[in-house]
């Protein structure tokens, strides 16, 4: 049985605290940040990274979704375009999809060859180490999702216009290639799940769950982050509070409940 709404926003808000707490110990200790969401199509990535971020400045908390490589990025290192977007002092970036694209994607629907892709596969723990010893702290999560779920999820993009833009003729020809993609991921964990940078597999079949599975590990695994609040000097008004002058839309009354 999947988590009630009102369940689940009663069992993230202690976490955002932890992620606003999270954020305010990186800037004050410069610490760099990057965390790795990849997984199925319609397994929950962007509802994964929007939990994380929700309450967090988004000037030091970025979103990295990247396209498909222009003509000069596909002439460059596979890495490179990625380099550019990693986090500087006090930076939380948070991958909507990344470098991994080689060993999933572009392997199972052909937009690289098994040569790339294999070159990929022994590069990547290398480049990875390069981060880490760097000081970078990195985290790399896999949503799993059934076949079922995917296809119910499909079915519900398609007959939702709020949600038909996020049906793409890519995601309709990955339907066919549910084993091919189980084969592509097990070579890639085996390959790049490393002491330095490994993988956390999260069950996102309910998505709610799978949020709150994926932020508690994620805080778990960050070292003490608490770090007391600067003061705020927050001296009286001195005057009565002036009111706004100019005219205003009419409020709307009786939003309907959640």
């Amino acid at each position: 049985m999947g988590l009630k709404s009102k369940e689940y926003r009663k069992l993230l808000e202690p976490m955002t605290e932890e992620l606003v707490a999270m954020a305010r110990w990186a800037r004050m200790t410069g610490k760099r940040i990057v965390v790795i969401f990849e997984g199925r199509d319609t397994a929950g990535k962007g509802g994964a990274i929007r939990a994380v971020r929700d309450k967090l400045n988004p000037r030091q908390c970025r979103i990295v979704a990247l396209g498909k490589p222009t003509d000069d990025e596909r002439g460059q290192w596979y890495f490179q375009r990625y380099v550019d977007h990693l986090p500087t002092t006090g930076e939380i970036v948070l991958f909507d999809r990344s470098w991994y694209n080689r060993a999933g994607v572009e392997r199972v629907m052909g937009y690289c060859t098994e040569e790339e892709a294999e070159t990929f596969l022994k590069a990547a723990p290398t480049f990875e180490k390069m981060l880490t010893d760097d000081g970078i702290l990195l985290f790399k999560y896999w949503l799993t999702t059934d076949q079922d779920k995917q296809e119910e999820r499909l079915r519900e993009r398609l007959e939702d216009p709020l949600k038909r833009w996020k049906l793409s003729p890519v995601d309709l020809a990955a339907r066919g290639k549910y084993d091919a993609y189980t084969m592509a991921r097990e070579e890639m964990l085996r390959a790049t799940h490393t002491e330095n940078a490994p993988w956390k597999l999260v069950d996102f079949n309910d998505q709610k769950r799978g949020r709150l599975t994926l932020i508690r590990d994620l805080l778990d695994r960050l070292p003490d982050t608490y770090c007391e609040p600067p003061p705020i000097d927050f001296p009286e008004l001195g005057r009565e509070p002036a009111q706004e002058t100019y005219a205003v839309l009419e409020p709307i009354e009786d939003f309907p409940e959640d």
